[in-house]
């Protein structure tokens, strides 16, 4: 996990500069990190971006108390398990060490809102579609079971009829999203933070 060290430092030093308690932690991979606009699309959310590129969904569970220190969200919105797939993990794997992270969550946190964006359909990674379609369907029946969790597909929106990821809402490494693809994301998380009952 060394590799992470700079993003994971970079992310501690930006915890001491927000200028309020953040409540809306959106944590996970490089399709996080790389929301350039999500602090203004959720501006009444109070939110903080805690996502660390290239990360692992067994990043996530390794370095989650360092990076949660001092922190007392209200809601996590979680993205990660892309790369542990592109990395030849199997998608039991990826759903092992989401269990984990539900784990630390309630140990921190007890039954906090939680939502889990769903693993995107990437032009780069269509060879492990299948693999991609059941660790989402595995993680996705684990959030059925808690009333406090929520599952936003964003798989389903960003295939076309043939169920081919739609190239315009990726740039062109056919991996990292493009600003069209952010558009979509944004009022699936945002329905999502407009329906909690504090709100």
């Amino acid at each position: 996990m060394i590799w992470y060290e700079d993003e994971v430092k970079r992310l501690e030093a930006e915890r001491l500069k927000y200028k309020y308690a953040p409540e809306t932690i959106f944590y996970g991979s490089s399709s996080i990190r790389m929301w350039s606009s999500l602090y203004t699309d959720f501006a009444d959310f109070k939110p903080a971006n805690l996502g660390f590129g290239g990360s692992t969904m067994a990043a996530c569970v390794w370095f989650f108390e360092r990076i949660f220190l001092s922190i007392k969200p209200k809601q996590i919105i979680l993205y990660a398990g892309d790369n542990d797939l592109g990395d030849g993990r199997h998608p039991e794997e990826v759903f092992i060490f989401f269990q984990q992270i539900l784990a630390r969550i309630n140990e921190s946190f007890g039954d906090i809102s939680f939502a889990y964006i769903s693993i995107k359909p990437s032009v780069a990674r269509m060879a492990i579609a299948e693999s991609i379609k059941y660790a989402n369907k595995l993680i996705a029946g684990e959030m059925a079971k808690y009333p406090n969790m929520q599952y936003i597909d964003v798989y389903t929106p960003m295939t076309d009829a043939a169920g081919n990821p739609r190239r315009e809402l990726f740039l062109p490494d056919g991996l990292h999203m493009s600003n069209k693809g952010y558009e979509l994301w944004k009022p699936l998380v945002f329905n999502y933070l407009a329906g909690l009952e504090h709100f």
